[in-house]
């Protein structure tokens, strides 16, 4: 029988090169590609506001730091790879990254927002002389909705028009942090190398990312100049800053994702394995720490949704990571849990999301260091109560108040903030 851990691990925790939403566009787009035979001659792609601003900003892998949704269609639509899934990017050549940049360049290529869509959808259209394809990516980065070859229906997956959640998420939707720690003793040796390998993916792309002199580079440069102590806390936000900052510089490195999202990815993966590792806990007890921590930012997922105006890696991957390290230290302490979560979402339940670009290693430093805050006080018996602000009775209460700030409180925020970057865009 399929675990729930196991439906996370396959669903939202894979390998990706480059940000998530770029990606997930090329995906799209070269989805429909491969549906034609002539040479690809146009492409327009529509999408829903979260992945239009999630994309708008960021560099993409080996196109020498160019940038946006629109450049990562036509090269979808001109590579015509879908199975490289995630690492789309990967091996891209000069030859396709020139008939791609041609497409923008001739005004061939288009993208459009549609303001209407909640969640995460994307619809390519490519053309080649007469034929025409169309690929609809709906609810998730790589679930195939709909795929048409010149109007007629090739393949269908739900209901028109409609999204379909999968049921893991509402068995997800459903739990308790309970339930999740439950789920994490039935982790399999093939899982917990998978997880072992998002570990090493991860490492390696924040020793890229030192190599950028970006956030990570001078969080380490006041170390060694003697501004800052080196400990768990600054390593651990420099780690994670650097593997961001290589990710959203576009560099040619993969990372280990989770909730679908590779900057998240870095706080879940990391920041358990480096505080496991300072307190020498022992690597197979780690390994199961980050089960739980993909758990958990999954969980936290389904209420706010894939694309929220909070940040990700704040109020799901953060607290993810906080509730890992707890676990490491407590064990299934369902109590010590919930105040980890309540003191993570409180100090940093506010930060927004302005898309990704190289800010997000910021954002991701600042994550570390609240969820390791956090975890330490939890595991000695404080933290932030119901009594305080938005926070609920419970850690399943405290996110669902977050969920519903974000998505109704927040609705004309995040119009705002996509308003601000379109207008400095064009």
């Amino acid at each position: 029988m399929t675990t729930l851990l196991k439906e996370v691990l396959d669903h939202e925790v894979y390998p990706a090169m480059g940000c998530t939403e770029p990606v997930a566009v090329a995906f799209a787009a070269a989805s429909a590609a491969k549906l034609l035979g002539g040479r690809t001659t146009g492409v327009l792609v529509r999408m829903d506001p979260g992945t239009y601003k999630n994309g708008l900003a960021v560099a993409i892998p080996n196109t020498k730091g160019q940038k946006g949704n629109l450049l990562a269609a036509a090269i979808g639509s001109v590579a015509r790879k879908p199975e490289l899934g995630a690492e789309l990017f990967k091996g891209l050549s000069a030859a396709r990254l020139k008939e791609a940049s041609i497409l923008v360049k001739t005004g061939k290529a288009g993208i459009a927002v549609d303001y209407s869509r909640k969640g995460i959808y994307i619809s390519a259209c490519v053309k080649a002389g007469r034929e025409t394809a169309l690929c609809v990516l709906e609810g998730s980065h790589s679930k195939i909705a709909l795929l048409k070859l010149n109007g007629k229906t090739v393949s269908r997956s739900g209901k028109a028009g409609g999204r379909t959640i999968p049921p893991y998420k509402k068995i997800l939707k459903k739990s308790s942090l309970r339930d999740l720690f439950r789920e994490v003793e039935k982790i399999t040796p093939a899982e917990l190398s998978y997880i072992k390998k998002g570990v090493e993916m991860n490492l390696a792309a924040a020793r890229e990312g030192l190599k950028l002199k970006k956030v990570g580079y001078y969080i380490e440069d006041l170390i060694q100049k003697g501004y800052l102590k080196r400990d768990i806390l600054s390593n651990t936000k420099l780690t994670t800053a650097a593997a961001t900052d290589a990710r959203m510089a576009g560099s040619p490195v993969p990372v280990m994702s989770s909730g679908e999202s590779g900057n998240q990815g870095v706080v879940a993966v990391l920041v358990p394995w480096l505080v496991g590792k300072a307190f020498r806990v022992p690597e197979k007890r780690i390994l199961k720490s980050i089960a739980l921590s993909h758990l958990v930012n999954s969980y936290i997922k389904v209420f706010t949704g894939e694309l929220a105006p909070i940040c990700g890696c704040a109020v799901a991957a953060g607290v993810g990571a906080s509730v890992a390290v707890v676990w490491q230290r407590c064990g299934a302490d369902s109590k010590k849990a919930a105040l980890a979560v309540n003191t993570v979402i409180s100090d940093i339940g506010g930060m927004l999301c302005d898309g990704a670009k190289s800010g997000c290693a910021l954002k991701v430093a600042s994550s570390a260091d609240s969820a390791i805050r956090a975890a330490w006080m939890a595991s000695n018996g404080e933290g932030i109560t119901g009594a305080e602000g938005f926070i609920g009775g419970t850690a399943e209460a405290t996110i669902r108040n977050i969920a519903r700030i974000s998505s109704i409180g927040m609705d004309k925020v995040d119009r705002i903030i996509l308003d601000i970057m379109s207008a400095k865009k064009n």
